[in-house]
């Protein structure tokens, strides 16, 4: 958006032209990660964004165990160790994090709670803005589901895990309360210190003739088909457009930016689908 590059700009202007140290930071999403570069992000889409960078070395992907609730050591106390040591190591001033799904609700956390740590304030600080793919806000209904022991268990152990103190912590009723009282940057709370851009995925498309519907595996995309039964008439197949708009700013939807107007699926906007790594990379 035209607002957004005047932003940078005027930072810019502001640091002068050579003092900027840009880097970028992965952060997923629910699920314990030990190899997130490979197993949740895959290699291909995370070298296509970070050649953006004026050094297309200055990025790390984060490995945390996010099945946790997100002020845990393990989730956000293992994002911050991981994100301060990048900073401190590589001297970067200037970073933008890209975060999927429940990764926003971590992010979040350590924006909206300075004082909980000694290293958030140095991570504050460093942050440009938090680009936010598909973040889980609001939580969603199939969080309930889980947690309620139905089938949807069984279909989503492959986005949720099982029963999870995270999937806990995503269900709608706990995640408007969260917002309520820990959490900055939905409607009627105060902003958050820095920019968050929410990416909104609206639909899923899995039409067996189409190309388009194994970007990102199509047996996944045919999982969150299934699953937006449950979901309103704007979702990514695991969360409703409105949990992922709200909180933060809108960057865009989906078909607004995307190769040919498709629709990202909740599998979809984490991978090299759709010129989205593109859209990313011009984004740094």
């Amino acid at each position: 958006m035209r607002w957004r590059g005047l932003i940078v700009l005027t930072l810019w202007l502001a640091a002068g032209a050579a003092a900027a140290d840009t880097g970028v930071a992965f952060v997923h999403g629910t699920g314990k990660q030990t190899d997130a570069l490979n197993d949740y992000w895959t290699r291909s889409f995370v070298d296509s964004v970070r050649q953006g960078l004026p050094d297309s070395a200055d990025f790390v992907v984060i490995n945390c165990d996010f099945e946790q609730y997100m002020w845990d050591s393990r989730a956000a106390g293992c994002l911050a160790d991981q994100l301060h040591g990048f900073i401190t190591a590589r001297g970067i001033d200037d970073l933008v994090v890209i975060t999927h799904s429940n990764g926003g609700n971590v992010m979040r956390w350590i924006l909206s709670n300075p004082t909980w740590d000694s290293r958030y304030p140095t991570i504050i600080s460093a942050v440009r803005w938090v680009n936010a793919l598909a973040p889980s806000s609001l939580g969603t209904p199939l969080a309930d589901a889980v947690i309620s022991g139905n089938v949807f268990e069984q279909s989503l152990g492959w986005l949720l895990g099982y029963g999870s103190d995270a999937v806990r912590m995503q269900q709608e009723g706990w995640m408007a309360y969260y917002n309520a009282n820990w959490l900055y940057g939905t409607a009627g709370r105060p902003g958050l210190p820095k920019g968050f851009y929410n990416v909104v995925g609206s639909d899923v498309e899995t039409a067996i003739w189409d190309p388009d519907s194994y970007c990102g595996g199509y047996s996944l995309n045919l999982g969150l088909e299934i699953t937006q039964a449950w979901l309103d008439g704007c979702s990514d197949g695991f969360l409703e457009c409105t949990s992922q708009a709200g909180a933060g700013s809108l960057w865009f939807y989906d078909t607004s930016r995307t190769n040919g107007r498709e629709p990202l699926s909740h599998n979809q906007s984490r991978r090299r689908c759709f010129g989205l790594d593109v859209i990313l990379r011009n984004d740094l």
